[in-house]
């Protein structure tokens, strides 16, 4: 455990520590203690500071542990994980995915990141992430189907997801396809599958799920979209975001099991009732032009369907982005 974590371990229970009592702690002088203190100010952590008492986070703060992540994962799910990594910051988890899946790490692994620097969304978007305030997660799964088989796996990436919320009591989300989970009309989570390999052979999928839990104020600048967090919707519980990081994989390694099987076709009427956007119009965002109708749910294939005045299109995801119409 490094020693910037080791000190946001002293600090997670809400108490002053001395600096003095800090570096006692983890074995460094005071000064050390401060110049730590300050990068993780750096990182958006924010952690008071008052003459007399020392240091303190403003209220209890659940750091993402890798034992309790695994104990959270049911039994027959927790075989098909072969390492949890926990990383107080990265770039992005799907991107640390990739650099290991290219260097031959197993099927199974997964890395959870208590930040990201540079978090990713669909066609280029960023993908807001301040420290500890939500569940970064991704997933490696090898398949022999190749990335041309795999079409859809977002939708039912977000079936898992929906799965695991339920599975904690959290009601009233859906889908918005593709990749989004929504309360509402508001963003609760999101996913983004990258590819590495052959398009009819061995390839390396990485299955990325981030999911508001308890964002700052602040952070809605950031966002370009409505937005919400589990927090706002179940005000009376706080929720563990290893509980939910555990639940999230308990959901989605069967769904990942089922899906390479038989496809999509399993999981469509699941993703039709849950469909919220079905039947209202939408505005279509192609690179090159903007289509408006109104949906009509997705085929056996996961292509939208929406019709325009040009009669029914069919569209995949690709670079479309898919709005509600105002």
């Amino acid at each position: 455990m490094s020693l910037r974590r080791r000190l946001l371990t002293l600090l997670s229970d809400g108490e002053h520590h001395s600096g003095e009592a800090l570096g006692a702690a983890l074995g460094v002088s005071r000064m050390a203690v401060w110049k730590h203190i300050k990068a993780l100010h750096e990182l958006g952590v924010d952690i008071s500071v008052q003459r007399g008492k020392g240091y303190r986070l403003p209220a209890t703060l659940e750091l993402l542990e890798r034992e309790r992540i695994l104990a959270a994962i049911a039994s027959p799910c927790a075989k098909a994980i072969s390492d949890i990594h926990v990383h107080l910051e990265v770039d992005s988890t799907n991107n640390w995915i990739r650099e290991v899946a290219l260097n031959g790490a197993a099927s199974g692994t997964v890395c959870v990141a208590e930040m990201q620097s540079a978090g990713r969304g669909r066609r280029g978007r960023t993908w807001v992430s301040p420290f500890a305030a939500s569940l970064y997660l991704s997933l490696l799964w090898r398949s022999n189907c190749g990335a041309a088989a795999l079409g859809g796996l977002s939708l039912v990436t977000g079936i898992a997801i929906l799965r695991a919320l339920q599975s904690l009591g959290i009601e009233g989300a859906g889908l918005k396809w593709p990749n989004d989970v929504l309360a509402g009309t508001d963003k609760l989570a999101g996913v983004l599958i990258d590819v590495v390999g052959e398009s009819n052979g061995p390839c390396a999928l990485i299955v990325g799920v981030g999911i508001n839990m308890n964002m700052p104020g602040e952070a809605a600048h950031a966002i370009d979209q409505s937005w919400t967090d589990l927090r706002r919707l179940d005000c009376d519980t706080v929720l563990s975001r290893n509980e939910l990081a555990g639940r999230v994989l308990t959901e989605l390694i069967p769904v990942m099991e089922l899906f390479e099987r038989e496809g999509l076709q399993p999981f469509l009427d699941d993703w039709r009732r849950y469909d919220l956007v079905s039947g209202q119009r939408v505005d279509l965002l192609l690179p090159n032009e903007r289509i408006s109708g109104t949906a009509c749910g997705i085929d056996d294939g996961g292509a939208l369907l929406v019709n325009t005045r040009d009669g029914r299109r069919r569209f995949l995801s690709g670079d479309v982005s898919l709005r509600v119409a105002s």
